[in-house]
């Protein structure tokens, strides 16, 4: 390579630092911290490493030896990270019920004494001689866990190891998850069957007039989203516009439910996302040669079956891309429910921002990210196939 080759070659890296730089901060840096939490669990054993290398060779039989009671009591005395062992104590409390008060007492007690191995734990409390706080506790040892990629779908570890289901009313993510794929896709069908006709029709006219169908449709690309979703917040009220509208022409005598339940929710995504929906079906059909329906009308073939067996194969590419993006937008939604719907109508964005912010559960927000972002990636591989392979599906 000459000197002005290797040049060239080192302009071009630079100017690509910024965008690297980019990814990696506003990127894959959010994306391996939301990884690491789903699987990463080692709050007990930084804050107690003596009782987590002591614990480790008791078979969970009966009481562990005196080495462990020892090990936690010593860890206590020296926990002077409050902030560190309030996060030990949540932990341990999420298995077990009662392990904050537990811990509490044991803490100042192991404080107040002055050798660790004339304490004796059970007469500080006497839950210490229940064998189920000690298995949280040997359990919240390991470094990495499975636990809460098994708890984003209802599932855990019984005291055997095995992969058993959580019991019943112990936690609906299961159900929220397939409720965020129910709603996903009702939007996803809604938006085909409203973009597919319009996609045809902006395709179909020329000058002035597809230009005005195409501005309506990316209009709302240019409005805040949470504009659009307060607009239909007033839109399908009770005293809102379409109820007024309905009931003035008299076609309805009470309002209708239109919000705060699955129909809003519906109505408000569906106009949100029908963009995505329109402009892949769009890009496709103007490939289309505009005399093929005029030649399959010639050869006998009514416009139902022209349009069955000729233009809906070869729009079928911008469909499929469409559906794909519109499903992979809407599972992910979370100001439009939130405001629109009702408290059956939230999505699992909903849920993940409550163990986020609301219940300081990272490990259980990262596991339901992780499964939204597996999701979403196999999605879009199919996308970028079909967004490579344009005519795939139509040739």
């Amino acid at each position: 390579m000459s000197r002005a080759s290797a040049r060239e070659t080192l302009g071009a890296l630079l100017l690509i630092v910024p965008l690297l730089a980019f990814l990696a901060v506003f990127f894959l840096w959010p994306l391996w911290t939301m990884v690491t939490a789903a699987v990463v669990d080692d709050t007990v054993s930084r804050v107690l490493p003596r009782t987590a290398a002591a614990i480790v060779s008791w078979d969970g039989r009966d009481l562990p030896p005196p080495q462990v009671h020892e090990a936690l009591v010593a860890d206590l005395r020296q926990a002077n990270d409050q902030q560190a062992l309030g996060e030990t104590v949540r932990r341990l409390n999420s298995a077990v019920s009662g392990f904050r008060t537990l811990l509490s007492r044991t803490t100042s007690s192991a404080r107040d004494g002055a050798d660790p191995k004339t304490i004796d734990l059970a007469a500080v409390d006497p839950r210490w001689k229940d064998p189920r706080y000690w298995l949280a506790l040997k359990d919240a040892v390991p470094p990495y866990t499975d636990r809460n990629l098994l708890a984003a779908v209802d599932m855990k570890r019984d005291a055997d190891g095995a992969v058993v289901s959580e019991a019943p009313g112990a936690s609906a993510n299961r159900l929220i998850m397939f409720r965020t794929f129910l709603i996903a896709a009702i939007v996803t069908a809604a938006c085909a069957a409203i973009g597919l006709p319009y996609a045809m029709l902006a395709a179909a006219v020329t000058g002035w007039k597809r230009s005005a169908l195409l501005l309506a449709v990316l209009v709302p690309l240019w409005t805040s989203l949470l504009v659009r979703t307060t607009a239909w917040f007033v839109l399908l009220q009770n005293e809102g516009l379409i109820n007024g509208a309905l009931q003035a022409i008299g076609f309805i005598d009470s309002p209708l439910p239109l919000i705060f339940n699955r129909l809003g929710v519906v109505i408000a995504m569906t106009h949100v996302l029908l963009p995505f929906m329109v402009l892949p079906i769009y890009s496709v059909l103007l490939s289309v040669p505009r005399n093929l329906m005029q030649a399959a009308a010639s050869m006998g073939a009514s416009p139902l079956r022209a349009f069955w067996r000729v233009l809906l194969p070869l729009s079928l590419p911008g469909l499929l891309s469409g559906s794909l993006l519109v499903f992979m937008v809407a599972i992910g939604y979370y100001i439009t429910p939130a405001l629109v719907g009702g408290a059956n109508d939230q999505m699992i964005s909903s849920v993940i921002a409550f163990y986020a912010t609301g219940t300081a559960n990272w490990g259980l927000a990262g596991a339901l990210g992780v499964i939204l972002l597996l999701v979403t990636t196999i999605l879009y591989l199919i996308y970028g196939r079909l967004s490579k392979s344009p005519q795939l599906l139509g040739a």
